[in-house]
């Protein structure tokens, strides 16, 4: 019996003998199959041929991705808290160095994905540090992996500790979520941050950040969804963004890049 994990999308499913028929989310309009049809792995044979990449995003924030590249390629976040580590968005591969690199920075408190995506091998983590999963209630239909550590929530926001908050923004995802990091209290000024996966899309002009139903497949989003995602995160202080990938960040004045993105994407799509 085997938590097989597919090979296309990172996520990994509740055990069963052989591999699954199929992936769900691979085949839903947001995602795909690969071009040569399912294909299936495990943990065991994942850390057989790849490793970790640990690298600072900022300070208390630690990035951890996959190499080579895995499945979508995104890599996780380490939010480094007094009240207990977060970790943000989960990727498909966790080993024992892996382990002792996140336990050396405090262990992880909880776990709080952006959307299915990049639900990966969560229930692998969350059992490993023994950490609740925190997951919209809107997604729920995408669990792959069923587990009691999962809790779902409901409603536009979630308070966790030390001011950290769980915004759903909807869009990519009915549950999309974003998390919101307050402004450090000492060292270099700071607004905060929005750590967004790609629910905020930090783009290749770092300038700017972009929005879609699907990324692979070219689906834009509707006005109301560009303007609801505004609505959400308005109420909160944010001069960085932290995406899914490595370099897809904007240090600065990035609130006001969210919203000129949208008034030219709104522009766009209006032609």
């Amino acid at each position: 019996m085997e938590n097989f994990i597919c090979v296309q999308c990172g996520t990994q499913f509740d055990t069963t003998a052989r591999p699954p028929a199929r992936c769900r989310i691979c085949e839903d309009e947001r995602q795909f199959v690969r071009h040569g049809g399912q294909k299936w792995t495990t943990l065991a044979r994942l850390a057989a041929d790849y490793h970790n990449r640990f690298e600072d995003e900022a300070p208390r924030l630690l990035g951890i991705g996959t190499e080579p590249e895995f499945a979508i390629g995104q890599r996780t976040l380490l939010v480094q808290s007094p009240g207990g580590n977060l970790l943000w968005d989960c990727i498909s591969l966790l080993d024992e160095r892996t382990v002792a690199e996140v336990n050396a920075r405090g262990g992880i408190r909880a776990i709080a994905i952006s959307h299915p995506h990049f639900y990966s091998s969560m229930v692998e983590w969350s059992e490993r540090f023994g950490a609740v999963i925190f997951l919209h209630a809107a997604d729920r239909p995408w669990v792959m992996r069923h587990s009691p550590r999962i809790q779902f929530w409901d409603g536009p926001t979630l308070s966790l500790w030390d001011e950290i908050t769980l915004i759903n923004c909807g869009g990519h995802f009915e549950g999309g979520t974003v998390l919101h990091r307050p402004g450090a209290s000492r060292g270099r000024a700071s607004k905060g941050a929005l750590l967004t996966g790609d629910i905020i899309q930090v783009v290749q002009d770092r300038r700017y950040v972009s929005f879609m139903r699907s990324y692979p497949n070219l689906i834009p989003l509707g006005p109301a969804a560009i303007r609801r995602i505004l609505e959400r995160i308005e109420p909160f202080s944010f001069d960085q963004i932290y995406g899914a990938w490595w370099q897809a960040k904007i240090v600065s004045d990035a609130k006001a890049a969210v919203r000129r993105s949208a008034e030219r994407y709104l522009r766009a799509i209006s032609l």
